[in-house]
Formats: C-alpha cells, structure tokens, sequence
C-alpha cells in the first residue's frame, strides 16, 4: 500500500450507485485511510414513485452526505437532471475538470453497455474525457494531468453488445453487513423507489432491523451473481480454497481508453489482493 494516501473518484449517474455497485472497494479505500469521493452526475431527482423535482433532491442529497459521512468520504450532487443526462459536451468539460481537480489515481464509473440512459451516458463521458484530461487547450481554466489515471467500470449483469471483463474481482463475502449499511443510507431508494419499480414494495418489512435484514438478503441475491459468474477469476485472484468459497463478488472492467492496470499499479491500487494465491 502506498504511503501517500490514494484518491478514489466514483462517478456514478445516481446518489446511490457507486454504493451498490462498489462498495466492496469503497470501503477497502476509506478502511485505509485513503481519499474517496463520490459524484452523482445527476440531481437524482427522478427516481422515486411519489417524490419528484426538488423536494426529492434534498433528500437523496442528504442521503448521500450521510452514506458518504459513514465511511469517512465525500459526496457531490451535479446538477443534470435525472433520467435526462446526457453525453454533451458541458458534461464532458464537467468530467474533464473534475478529474483534473480531485487528481484521482483510480476512477470508477459505469460500462457504456448498461439499461440505464444516465448510466450509459456518464459512461461515454468519462471515456471521452480519459485522453482530454490531458490536453491542454481543452478547458485551459483546470491544469492537465500529465498522465491519465486508471479508469474502471462497474459490475453489470448485461452483456450486449459486449459483456463485462472482470479484470479486477474482489471477494467481499464478509462485508455485506457494511455495504447493506452503506446502501440502506439511500432509504428513498432501497426502501421505496426500487422494490415500488420491481414490484415488491409489499415485501419490504417495517423496523430497521427488519428491513437491514431483507435489504442484506436483495443484496447478497444480486452479489452471489458476480461470484457464480467470475469463479474463475476468483479462484486465479485469491487460490482455490477461497475463490471457490467466495460467496459474493463485486468486479471492474478496467478501460483501455485511459491509463492501463500494469502489474506495478494493480499492486498499488489493489493492494489488498494477494500477490500470488496459493496453489
């Protein structure tokens, strides 16, 4: 692990979704004292079945301060509308000086390949904005990088026109309770917009505990997928007796339009992963 703390930027296009798809590494970095930053590129203004506009702004607003406030990152709202972000240019120079700005060593955001506009659309902004961060007649208010950091996408479980590369997979079967913490944080979302949207408002308990519960058993129903479907990765990331074990897996794609994951940076940047598993 490097001694001079690293910096973790996530844009997601939702207050809640570097929770839910990274919150296994989320809370690695944050555990180790390092620099993690969490961006909504949009209001999240839409995503609920009652709420709308402002009045649910403020609150997905508080809700990513306080998921962020757990683990000991930040948390920023953009201000693009929810459910009609997308990949223009003023989004793009958002990204570009962004990046230029917090001066991550690792970016997170979301496949090009996703059902979500806004997902999709962040996305294609970041990798637009991977060489430009570099470029120094574009936004010439935010000094370049020299070198671009290492970009990675998400987990998804769709695979047209191309299915997620796990480059990088993390077993993170020991931190459901902290991720179902984090992601219960985004209550209007875990608790309300998703299971009205999936039709199982009507299962969601009442009580904390109960709820803490039934969130637990959605997220490691969605986990459990990554671990059945990168086993193999699993098995060559951490040997045969813990990758065949893995109960739950969270994996990145990292993006070849950007810095490339080469062994001397995978050993800083996933420093928690063993060198070189067991037979």
């Amino acid at each position: 692990m490097s001694a001079v703390p690293l910096r973790l930027l996530i844009l997601g296009a939702h207050p809640d979704d570097a929770e839910f798809h990274a919150g296994g590494l989320i809370l690695h970095y944050t555990r180790a004292g390092h620099v993690v930053k969490l961006v909504s590129a949009t209001d999240g203004g839409a995503g609920h079945q009652t709420l709308a506009g402002p009045p649910l702004t403020e609150i997905r607003s508080r809700e990513a301060r306080a998921a962020a406030q757990l683990v000991g990152a930040t948390a920023e709202l953009w201000p693009f509308p929810d459910g009609r972000l997308e990949p223009s240019l003023e989004l793009r120079e958002r990204v570009i000086r962004e990046i230029r700005t917090f001066r991550p060593d690792l970016v997170l955001t979301h496949r090009t390949c996703d059902y979500h506009p806004d997902h999709r659309a962040i996305g294609q902004a970041v990798q637009d904005a991977s060489y430009l961060v570099t470029v120094p007649s574009i936004c010439p208010d935010a000094p370049i990088l020299r070198r671009d950091p290492v970009v990675a996408t998400m987990n998804d479980r769709f695979t047209r026109p191309t299915p997620l590369r796990a480059d990088v997979i993390l077993d993170i079967t020991d931190e459901l309770p902290a991720i179902t913490r984090l992601c219960a944080c985004h209550a209007s979302q875990f608790f309300d917009w998703l299971p009205f949207n999936q039709q199982q408002l009507d299962a969601v308990p009442t009580g904390e505990v109960a709820r803490l519960d039934w969130l637990a058993g959605q997220l490691h129903g969605y986990l459990r997928t990554y671990a059945d479907r990168f086993r193999a990765e699993l098995i060559a990331t951490y040997g045969p007796q813990q990758g065949a074990a893995a109960g739950l897996a969270q994996a990145f794609e990292i993006s070849e339009y950007a810095a490339p994951l080469d062994a001397d940076a995978r050993r800083r940047l996933f420093w928690f992963l063993p060198e070189a598993p067991t037979p």
